[in-house]
């Protein structure tokens, strides 16, 4: 199968590692894996700040720049969240229906990581080995926008070697929510504090998740605590083999 990459811009920028394990990953399992150049932002944080007419052209590049893909991978839910229930809606409210017909033909091509591993290519055990406690933090879009539900804890639960504890209160946000971290960052930075002390008590050495805007988030307080608990990707656990 031939698969158009949408790496998202912070994974661009800032976790390129997260965008090269993916690609690895998905062609070890036998896939071609292709990068369309013209891809930027998905426009997410317009939308979600309240800049949805700025969103358009953002929109309308990301529609175009993956016209000719037969199916679009994401290792983040938020920005697959935002493809499928974002991008057709505000082109709509802005009467432009030329492009929201064709945002919601991309938004039926396009798929968090774990929701194409486990739905598309029904696989769960991807041959991963990785010998290290982990446990995994279940992000808010991927879990209460594309409900994901239990697909990330199943391709881990199949990791040889994992031992994989479950973080307590785990539905819980962890406080990021993109420009909610920056408008509200005594609120945020509490429930940082809760998340942090959620997975301290598994005495886990890695934390993961499917989107690393969070691990961002979470990552950066347990380093200013120096704890030496490492945030990975879910991608990053799947590609690592012997």
């Amino acid at each position: 199968m031939r698969v158009a990459l949408f790496v998202t811009c912070l994974v661009d920028g800032l976790f390129p590692d997260v965008g090269k394990a993916t690609v690895r990953l998905l062609e070890r399992l036998g896939h071609e894996v292709v990068v369309p150049p013209a891809q930027t932002c998905c426009g997410q944080m317009h939308v979600n700040t309240g800049y949805p007419g700025q969103a358009l052209p953002v929109i309308r590049n990301h529609v175009e720049a993956f016209e000719h893909a037969d199916v679009i991978v994401a290792p983040s839910g938020s920005c697959a969240g935002s493809v499928r229930h974002q991008h057709a809606h505000v082109a709509r409210e802005h009467g432009d229906a030329k492009l929201a017909e064709a945002a919601a033909d991309t938004a039926k091509r396009t798929y968090e990581l774990s929701e194409f591993l486990v739905d598309v290519l029904r696989v769960t055990d991807v041959g991963a080995y990785f010998p290290h406690r982990v446990t995994y933090h279940p992000t808010c879009h991927s879990l209460r926008v594309l409900e994901v539900a239990d697909r990330p804890l199943r391709l881990l639960r199949a990791v040889e070697g994992i031992d994989l504890v479950e973080l307590p209160s785990a539905e819980t946000c962890c406080g990021f929510g993109g420009t909610f971290a920056l408008k509200n960052s005594d609120t945020s930075t509490a429930m940082l504090a809760d998340k942090m002390s959620a997975v301290l008590s598994t005495k886990a050495g890695v934390v993961t998740a499917g989107d690393s805007s969070c691990l961002m988030h979470i990552g950066g307080g347990l380093s200013r605590l120096r704890s030496g608990v490492r945030p990975l990707h879910l991608a990053q656990i799947l590609e690592h083999t012997r």
